[in-house]
């Protein structure tokens, strides 16, 4: 997913938002379909019996991916990474209420940390040049906000729902609100931008599968912390491909966050341990 935001950011400044979002979601069709084939779930994963279910994910969906979209068109990979890692944050306590799942001591602390590296690499991107970081950094919050919400919510839904058909309904719902936009105008793109599109698209089909397929068969809590890893791949997308080098509180904020995803690991492995023992 983190070489998908790579992608969009890259486009980002050529394309409409719109224009984004329904390529991203119409060509993440392909692997969904394909992967529900390979399960021999085509069609009939299609039917659901609760569709008021999905519209609600894929509503949310769409406007927290437009969300981050607008972020990366101005902020960097790495910190649009960062700042959506409010969404696991986030997503702890909702996970306690909305589910009841349990918060160790261990857990709590290393979000703490982690948190504390967010707010390192958002001042970092404060003091970004130009009114457009704080368009970005406002996009990225609300889009934290949002993809809270929508886990949980997709959790919830993997106790009645198969994870290709929430993947395949939200891609459609998404596919449909970016062809919405058309009438608005979508500037014309070359082939090497068309094909960073469909390279999007393409990539975040895979991930939507394995996301919602690891959201139904473990904790949202002990998923949220896996996230963090995602900074690395970020860091090294700005680097290589962008030139963006972080400054020192954006590499205090790396330090934070990844500290506290060893922490959170350690505390998921000696459980686990122990548990076995």
């Amino acid at each position: 997913m983190t070489a998908m935001s790579a992608v969009i950011h890259a486009v980002a400044k050529e394309a409409a938002l719109g224009q984004i979002i329904f390529w991203r979601s119409a060509v993440a069709l392909i692997p969904i379909c394909l992967y529900m084939a390979a399960r021999g779930e085509f069609p009939h994963a299609l039917r659901t019996h609760k569709p008021g279910l999905h519209v609600v994910r894929s509503l949310f969906g769409a406007f927290s991916m437009a969300l981050s979209f607008l972020a990366l068109a101005y902020l960097p990979v790495a910190n649009v990474q960062a700042i959506g890692y409010l969404a696991p944050v986030l997503v702890l306590p909702l996970a306690a209420v909305m589910l009841g799942e349990r918060l160790t001591k261990a857990i709590i602390g290393a979000v703490i940390i982690g948190f504390a590296g967010v707010i390192a690499l958002l001042w970092e991107a404060m003091s970004l040049p130009g009114e457009g970081a704080v368009i970005g950094v406002a996009a990225g919050l609300c889009f934290a906000v949002t993809m809270a919400f929508v886990k949980v919510h997709t959790k919830r839904m993997t106790l009645t729902e198969r994870s290709s058909t929430i993947a395949f309904y939200f891609a459609v719902v998404a596919a449909l609100a970016g062809l919405a936009t058309l009438p608005f105008g979508w500037p014309d793109l070359g082939w090497v931008q068309l094909g960073l599109l469909a390279l999007a698209g393409l990539i975040g089909g895979v991930g939507h599968i394995v996301s919602n397929e690891a959201m139904a068969r473990a904790p949202v809590s002990a998923l949220a912390p896996f996230d963090f890893t995602g900074l690395i791949w970020a860091l090294g997308f700005d680097i290589v491909l962008f030139s963006n080098v972080p400054g020192v509180w954006g590499l205090l904020g790396v330090f934070a966050i990844t500290l506290a995803a060893l922490l959170v690991t350690y505390a998921g492995s000696k459980s686990r341990s122990e548990v076995l023992a």
